[in-house]
Parts: structure tokens; sequence; C-alpha cells
């Protein structure tokens, strides 16, 4: 399917089985992801229908795969893509201005470098196929899980690369969560952590992967910190837009340029639809409990496309993977976390 299009499925009855499975599991991550024991540990309803997909996806699936397979295709693109653009709702142009010029350029700062960084240490140092260097450096450098799916359609990464990066993301993330909270509690009786509880916050944001993962980190030190955190966070994501039509811009002039000639860039229209959805949420229009809802289904959408990448994902494959992915990821971590720091402490200073 092309990035630029929202195909429609052939049949109802075709896509009806692997949408019915799709939602099923999706349906049963969001449930699990409710229990207070994920949600204190930071494991978000994408991260348990992931998990769960690749379970069924190497035992059960495989007997009804031939039937279910168009209804999983068609939730791996299509519901992905609509999911990423009803995401937009969760942000308004006002969290800008709740974190000042500062934390966007904080933002801008940590995404550009963990990129740059990324495709240096993937492709010249580790030797690894470009492809997986770009998923594994957008997840660590916009927002997780859904910028790797948001990057997939750009990318056009095989579904093992997709996952792989997917699990990059559940790993460091969640040492993040119990790491930083430890760090800033060290720091602090230590004398030697600078950050306050507001600029922990803006720390946590620009530099943890997942949404679930910044606010258990946040919540660890106080709500101030997590309100901030989150702000940041979300500040954050909104840069994924202009990410992936950079990203799509940067792959056409390198095909050109490999071909000797110019190549079309592949325009990631939903990314736009992103953007249109977060203007659109500024002017609050829409009444508070309609916007809760399609958020509710924006997260039961992206549930059920990451159902789909754990379905069509194999132990095997992962295995093939080998360990360069794993230590690339470790690397970009420690990035985020002592470059993020730096960051962080240099332009708080300058602005």
């Amino acid at each position: 399917m092309s990035a630029t299009t929202l195909e429609p499925p052939r049949s109802t009855h075709a896509i009806l089985p692997g949408l019915l499975l799709t939602a099923t599991i999706a349906a049963l991550s969001i449930w699990l992801g409710t229990l207070p024991w994920m949600q204190s540990h930071g494991i978000s309803a994408l991260t348990l229908a992931i998990v769960i997909g690749i379970v069924l996806g190497n035992s059960l699936y495989g007997r009804i795969a031939p039937r279910a397979a168009t209804g999983v295709g068609f939730s791996k693109s299509t519901l992905l893509r609509a999911g990423i653009i009803l995401y937009g709702l969760r942000l308004t142009l006002q969290d800008i201005g709740r974190v000042g010029t500062a934390g966007v350029v904080i933002d801008a700062l940590v995404l550009c470098s963990t990129f740059a960084l990324a495709w240096w240490l993937g492709t010249k140092v580790l030797g690894m196929e470009r492809n997986q260097v770009l998923l594994i450096g957008a997840g660590s450098s916009i927002c997780g899980a859904a910028a790797v799916m948001a990057a997939e359609p750009v990318v056009k990464g095989r579904t093992e690369q997709v996952a792989v990066a997917v699990a990059t993301v559940v790993v460091f993330g969640t040492v993040a969560m119990f790491l930083y909270p430890a760090l800033y509690q060290w720091g602090r009786a230590a004398g030697w952590m600078p950050l306050d509880e507001t600029g922990f916050g803006v720390f946590t944001g620009s530099t943890v992967h997942e949404v679930a993962q910044v606010v258990a980190a946040g919540r660890a030190i106080s709500v101030e910190a997590a309100d901030t955190a989150v702000i940041s966070k979300m500040v954050r994501v909104m840069m994924l837009a202009p990410f992936l039509v950079g990203l799509s811009a940067l792959l056409a002039r390198g095909k050109g340029a490999t071909k000797g000639q110019r190549s079309k860039i592949a325009i990631p229209w939903f990314a736009f639809g992103f953007v249109g959805m977060v203007a659109f949420n500024s002017l609050q229009l829409l009444p508070a409990p309609l916007v809760s809802a399609l958020i509710e289904l924006d997260t039961a959408l992206l549930a059920m496309a990451m159902a789909a990448l754990g379905l069509t994902t194999y132990v095997s494959a992962l295995r093939q993977a080998g360990a360069r992915p794993m230590l690339l990821a470790a690397l970009l971590f420690l990035w985020l976390l002592a470059g993020g720091m730096a960051i962080n402490l240099g332009v708080g200073a300058l602005l």
C-alpha cells in the first residue's frame, strides 16, 4: 500500500475476520492497560497489543491466517494512518506556550541530535541495514512505538524491522521509567542534581520514549514534574509531522542520487492530517466528552495496528536481527540520558 493514500478495503467480507481478531486483541490490551499494576509500571495498551499479537502470531494465528490476513493488513496500514491523524486530538497549540521557547528548542535539539546519531552509528559504525536504523532512530527520537509505526510507511521497513524497533522502545523506555526518578532522588540528596522538579519534568518529557513511560517517571517525583513532563512530551510528539516530511524528502534525495536522477518525494499525507487535527483541536470547538471519546477511539485504532504488527511478526525473524539493533538502542539511550541532560542545562542557561 502506498504511504500517501488510505486505500479502501476490497470488501467488508474479506477484512471482517482480521478486523475482529485485531479488535479483540486491542480490547483485551486496553482493559489490561487500565489495571493499576500496568499503569504504575508504565505499560501501555500499545505495548500489550504487540506482545499479545506476537504470542498469537507465533502459535494460533497460522491456522486462521488465510482468512484473516486481509483484515490484519488493513489494520496495520489504513487503521494506523487514521490513528496517527486522530492522535492530534491529544495536543493543542497552547501546549507549546506552556513549556515556552526553551522547551521547544530542547525538544527540537534532542530529536535532531538523537536521530542524526542513530543514522551515523547504525549505518557507519554498526553496519546495520538503513531501514532498521531509521525506525529505531524514530522511536528513540520522538514518541516510541507510535513514531516507529508512523515512520514505517515512509521508510518502507519490513514487519520484523518494525517489531525490533518497537521492542527497543519497550526495553529502554522501561529502564528509563525506573532509572530517571532514582537518579533524580539520588542527585538531589547528593547535591549534584541541578534541576528542580519542573526542570526534571522537561528533561523527562524531552528524552523518555513513550508517553506512558513519561507519565510514570514524572509521577514518581511529583504531580508538578509529571504535568510538565507530559506537556514537554506532547510538544515533542507534535514534531512528528515535520519529521516525517523531512525524512521523506531526505530518502527521496538519497534515492535520486543513487539513480543519478531526481526521485519523487512520497509525501506522508496522514502527517498533515495530524497537524490539521492539532490545529482544529486548539480551537476547542468540540465538547470535551466527544474529544475524550475520539481519543479512546484513537487508542483502539492504534492498538489494533499494533496487534496486527504483532500477528505478522515471527520470533525467528527477531532472532535473525541479532544484537546490533539492541546495541544501537542502548547507545541512543545513553545519549538521551547524558546528552539530553547537557542540552536541557545548556538551553536552560541560555534561555
